[in-house]
């Protein structure tokens, strides 16, 4: 399983943390421990590795297996996954990568501000693996973004175009009347 997903800037500052289970102590230093044990690691070494500094600030495993950290380096971020015996660490590198494929899609380029959990919840839900599909998640991604903003024209009542019904043509939009009224034009 799944237990989180962390991303860190070079400088150690989370741009997204996410645990799908309860943390015992506190989440920043447990978010600091988990960047220390990282970031000095050599380029060469494998990006994986067995973390039993963890074991006190998560649950412990039904297994009694302990954690595993598993990580990448993109740019200025670095993508990590804490997880437990049950998932394979390579599938896990392999997520990474759906997952900055699939970041890099919907913001055409993976950059620390524009980094949403959105994303990650087409991924992963409960701590488990729902979709590793790019083209399945980018269409999920870009339908509710879709439904969001159909979803405010219709509810916004200064939206152009906005509302549930047609406007018949010689009404004005509230848009309109209130532009008119600020501007002058229109008034008696």
């Amino acid at each position: 399983m799944i237990h989180a997903v962390l991303i860190f800037n070079t400088a150690g500052v989370p741009r997204l943390t996410k645990f799908y289970t309860p943390v015992h102590l506190s989440v920043q230093t447990l978010v600091q421990k988990i960047f220390s044990l990282i970031y000095l690691r050599p380029v060469g070494l494998c990006n994986f590795l067995d973390a039993p500094e963890l074991e006190p600030y998560l649950a412990q495993n039904e297994e009694g297996e302990g954690w595993r950290v598993v990580y990448r380096s993109y740019a200025t971020l670095f993508f990590v996954f804490v997880i437990d015996g049950a998932e394979s660490e390579l599938g896990i590198l392999d997520l990474i990568q759906v997952f900055v494929e699939s970041l890099d899609r919907a913001f055409e380029n993976v950059c620390e501000l524009d980094l949403v959990h959105h994303i990650l919840a087409e991924i992963i839900q409960g701590g488990l693996v729902l979709e590793t599909n790019v083209v399945d998640i980018d269409d999920s991604v870009q339908l509710a973004a879709k439904l969001r903003r159909e979803s405010y024209a219709s509810s916004n009542p200064l939206a152009l175009g906005g509302g549930l019904a047609p406007r018949a043509s010689n009404l004005q939009t509230p848009l309109g009347w209130l532009t008119g009224k600020l501007t002058g034009v229109g008034a008696r």
